[in-house]
């Protein structure tokens, strides 16, 4: 009897449905509670006597984050995936972890040009040039129905993120301009990041602990290089120093990063990336529909447009979005 429940329960993680639903709650809940512990971090009172600090060591804070993601992810190998070779060239996280490094360096940089509505707009396509990249790179083919899947959720979530400013102008209506470009830069990176997971998954069976390790440790290399350059680990120890309960913030912020990478490479690995990107942008949608409604927020006429498209483009992926089961030969 309790191997028939054991297998039962194994059976039921195997359902691709199952697993779909923890990949996307683990993601959602994790990575809900990363966005508290990151504004506590970057906008707290730091207030020192008479003088009043702020943060100012974004790259360290990665820096420490893509540590604790590497031991947590040696951790899973350890105990999980024992002896399991990884066969995944070394170049190929090289290039994974550089493009996702850039990406959020542009994205970030290009806060200093653009507001941060416009900023959240454009991040919200990120699926659309992982799939272009993917078809034009890797030669995929993804069902038609997708094709129209990520345009609703994408125009869904842009709608409701959509909000004009006071006079009728709209909080993008300037000359495209040079952080309209990072922008650009920022969603063509991520795309090249989803053509290496894609090239990863499919050529080497990468697993998502392999993976999640292998691109935070080079990205540790990366960032450890830029922080002692720029003598930035230094000013964060001295900072520190002085507000010491600033290390149990952090901690727990790598915790909660670690778990949520835990999920969005499972994702990745077992859905590809154009799923990943797709709840990673309808995971920003569902926080803040929740603060809505919580809160008791007003939602405008095209914000409800906005929520309209997005389940109607969940609920067709689900349905038709997956295509053709590929059969063993």
């Amino acid at each position: 009897m309790a191997a028939g429940k054991g297998s039962g329960k194994a059976s039921l993680l195997q359902n691709e449905r199952v697993r779909l639903a923890v990949c996307f709650l683990g993601v959602f809940v994790c990575y809900f509670y990363y966005g508290i512990l990151q504004e506590t971090i970057t906008r707290g009172d730091y207030s020192y006597g008479n003088n009043k600090e702020k943060f100012r060591f974004a790259t360290t804070l990665v820096f420490i984050q893509c540590i604790i993601n590497a031991v947590f992810a040696q951790i899973l190998i350890h105990f999980f995936e024992g002896s399991k070779t990884d066969h995944t060239q070394s170049w190929l996280y090289g290039a994974c972890s550089l493009s996702y490094l850039g990406a959020m360096v542009s994205s970030n940089s290009a806060l200093l040009y653009v507001n941060y509505p416009t900023q959240v707009l454009g991040k919200s396509c990120k699926p659309i040039p992982v799939m272009i990249l993917g078809v034009t790179i890797l030669r995929k083919r993804y069902p038609l129905a997708k094709y129209l899947c990520v345009l609703l959720i994408v125009s869904g979530v842009a709608l409701f993120l959509y909000k004009p400013q006071k006079g009728g102008a709209s909080a993008t209506d300037h000359v495209f301009g040079f952080g309209e470009m990072l922008l650009v830069c920022s969603l063509m990176l991520d795309g090249l990041t989803g053509v290496a997971q894609d090239h990863m998954r499919n050529r080497f069976q990468t697993g998502p602990n392999h993976m999640m390790l292998h691109i935070n440790l080079w990205s540790i290399l990366v960032l450890g290089i830029s922080v002692l350059w720029t003598g930035e680990i230094w000013d964060f120890l001295s900072f520190a120093e002085r507000f010491p309960n600033i290390y149990y913030n952090i901690l727990l912020f790598g915790v909660t990063s670690a778990l949520g990478q835990t999920f969005i490479f499972m994702t990745v690995v077992f859905f590809g990336p154009l799923t990943c990107s797709i709840i990673t942008t309808t995971r920003k949608f569902f926080t803040i529909l929740g603060s809505v409604i919580l809160f008791g927020n007003e939602i405008s006429s095209l914000q409800w447009v906005g929520t309209v498209l997005v389940f109607l483009g969940l609920g067709l992926d689900a349905k038709f979005g997956k295509g053709p089961k590929k059969t063993p030969h």
